[in-house]
């Protein structure tokens, strides 16, 4: 069988957008919480800070402090609230979202093939941006709140890296065991979090009344207008106020739009703001606090449970990317840009929960290189922010053609829309290019080296579709030649997984060569994985009749659904002369597996060639992947030049 793409248990697609009507909107709005909001939550570390560091050569006088607040709480509004909030958390794809949901819904509106593919492709490039922001999210939060080590105590500034790395190495360890029971206190604890983000800010703002002139935009245009050349350096630091807006989005589908928003009007920005404000009225009294303004919010007494609780914070927001990574690299297998790996599903009832071994390996070794190599949230921040903010300019291209041509709005309107909020991506990319040199280039060559193979194993596939002996061999062809010859016929159900349902499945055509019998029963099984987050039961299961014993299925499913094949084929039984009982011994499934040979002079450059071998060599096993029975499954090899 290709090594096709990827989904969900048909019987259990329901995820926590599917409960929304049978959970309260309280108890919905409480989870979003902790895992929607853990990233943009643990900002107020180390933003202000950096806004105001040695590197931004903004002097700490009051209206700079207070133009600075403003900036990042009309970012908070217009970017996040505006942007994310109310327009983005619109568009969802069957209730789904994230890049790549609203990748496929705007290739959806395309009139012509290549469009389509192109805006696909787009998607995929902001898919591998995450990535980057996968490996940095969890880097600068634990990092960032652990630095408070040294505001308890300056002697245990050393041990900061060590703690963090024995914080995150713990993290990724759990991670097999799923995140179901320790889901249930992300939203207390970030309930808490933003509590006390919004009451230390008041404590600080009734001593500095001052602060609450950024409420005023007139005062981040003209911190804006005052910088001018230097504008960009100051957007470099005041973007790590943003990062975890993608979140919103690509969480879409856990919670549905509803509680999101709840969440965010009534808990996040309001607790963010009052912090932002606080800290900039405690460097108006106390501009030497600009070492650590987060912390030295707090009073000594409640130093050590500050930190307590911002590690809490600091691990909840890398736990939200670490399954974002794995539900991103879900749906990039199912959509054919990488090859089968291993999945493991974590809860009975949810199938959105999943384990991902080998991406939670790689995401482990990425961190412990970045800690390793940055050593602190200041140097972290240099790589941090390039990532998300191209991210966000990508999802503002996607989004001009759903406005225009999904929602109808035309043209014109989706232009003015799209362009407003790609002037503020362009404002925040350009200020994060300017950190390329301090550590930006990371997560763009690790989005680059994920692009690359990607693409390589996208264009790989399709060679290896185009060159398969089987695509000389009509089906219906082969089935009618049948007719005329007695080949011994043994009790039983083959099932051949095939890439092309026209054409002979090369296992098929190896098996009658070599043994020289047929089953009563022969299904020649076709998947197809649809640019579509749900496929539904009614729509799964297609079955034509061919005569002589043989059938043709095509099952359906989306990049959220979970390939159980044997379970969707009992769809069929319904059909006379057909019947397949799903745990039955007399049913055997026949893999092709198409092993690509590099051939000088066509297809790909030689060394995309051998790194498409190296990748089809460590794909995940096909039988696991479609949920199949390990003691019916054979498989058949056959070298394909490419």
């Amino acid at each position: 069988m290709s090594d096709a793409i990827f989904p969900a248990r048909p019987d259990r697609q329901s995820n926590l957008a599917g409960t929304v009507r049978k959970s309260g909107t309280a108890t919905l709005t409480l989870g979003a919480l902790g895992v929607v909001y853990g990233d943009i939550g643990t900002s107020p570390l180390y933003t202000i800070k950096e806004v105001f560091g040695p590197l931004a050569h903004i002097p700490r006088d009051a209206p700079n402090i207070i133009g600075a607040v403003s900036v990042i709480l009309w970012a908070l509004v217009l970017v996040v609230t505006l942007k994310y909030v109310l327009l983005i958390l619109r568009a969802d794809h069957n209730g789904e979202g994230g890049i790549l949901a609203l990748a496929s819904l705007a290739s959806r509106t395309a009139r012509n093939r290549r469009l389509r593919g192109a805006l696909l492709l787009i998607g995929v490039c902001g898919a591998t941006l995450f990535y980057g922001d996968g490996v940095i999210t969890p880097a600068i939060s634990v990092v960032g709140a652990m630095e408070g080590l040294e505001v308890v105590a300056p002697s245990l500034g050393r041990y900061v890296v060590a703690a963090s790395l024995v914080i995150l190495v713990g993290l990724f360890m759990i991670q097999r065991y799923g995140t179901g029971k320790v889901g249930k206190t992300f939203g207390p604890v970030i309930l808490l979090w933003f509590l006390v983000l919004g009451a230390t800010g008041i404590a600080q703002i009734v001593r500095e009344p001052m602060i609450l002139a950024a409420l005023n935009p007139l005062h981040a245009w003209q911190f804006l207008v005052a910088r001018g050349w230097h504008l960009f350096a100051a957007m470099s630091a005041i973007v790590l106020a943003l990062t975890g807006a993608e979140a919103l989005y690509a969480d879409l589908g856990h919670f549905g739009r509803r509680p999101i928003q709840y969440a965010w009007s009534a808990v996040v920005l309001p607790g963010l703001a009052l912090n932002y404000m606080g800290q900039g009225a405690l460097l108006l009294a106390q501009p030497e606090a600009v070492d650590n303004p987060f912390f030295r919010l707090f009073p000594k007494l409640l130093m050590i449970p500050a930190l307590v609780l911002a590690t809490l914070a600091a691990i909840i927001a890398s736990q939200a990317v670490i399954t974002g990574a794995y539900s991103m690299t879900k749906q990039a297998i199912q959509l054919g840009f990488l090859p089968r790996m291993a999945v493991r599903y974590t809860s009975v009832r949810e199938a959105g929960q999943i384990y991902m071994p080998g991406v939670n390996f790689t995401l482990m070794i990425g961190v412990i290189i970045v800690v390793e190599m940055f050593g602190s949230s200041s140097a972290l921040a240099g790589a941090y922010g390039i990532a998300v903010t191209l991210t966000m300019m990508i999802t503002s291209l996607l989004a001009f053609f759903v406005l225009s041509r999904h929602w109808k709005l035309g043209p014109v309107p989706g232009a003015a829309i799209t362009l407003f909020f790609l002037a503020l991506d362009v404002l925040m990319v350009g200020g994060c290019i300017l950190k390329l040199p301090d550590g930006g280039w990371l997560p763009l060559a690790l989005g680059a080296a994920l692009f690359t193979l990607m693409s390589t194993w996208r264009r790989g596939r399709a060679l290896i579709l185009e060159n398969s002996p089987d695509q000389d061999l009509s089906l219906k062809a082969f089935v009618a030649e049948l007719a005329g010859k007695s080949y011994p016929r043994v009790a039983g159900t083959a099932i051949y997984l095939v890439a092309t349902p026209n054409r002979v499945p090369q296992s098929l055509a190896s098996n009658l060569r070599h043994n020289k019998v047929l089953h009563q029963r022969n299904i020649v099984l076709h998947l197809v994985f649809v640019e579509e987050p749900w496929v539904g039961m009614s729509e799964r299961a297609t079955l034509q009749a061919l005569g002589n014993g043989f059938w043709r299925v095509t099952l359906k499913f989306g990049f959220m659904n979970i390939p159980d094949v044997p379970k969707a084929l009992q769809l069929c039984n319904k059909h006379q002369g057909l019947q397949i009982d799903e745990d039955a011994a007399d049913v055997t499934y026949f893999l092709s597996r198409l092993r690509a040979v590099p051939t000088p002079g066509q297809g790909m450059a030689p060394w995309r060639e051998r790194l498409f071998v190296t990748m089809s060599a460590r794909a995940g096993n096909a039988a696991e992947y479609f949920c199949l029975p390990d003691s019916s499954v054979i498989q058949l090899s056959t070298r394909v030049p490419i």
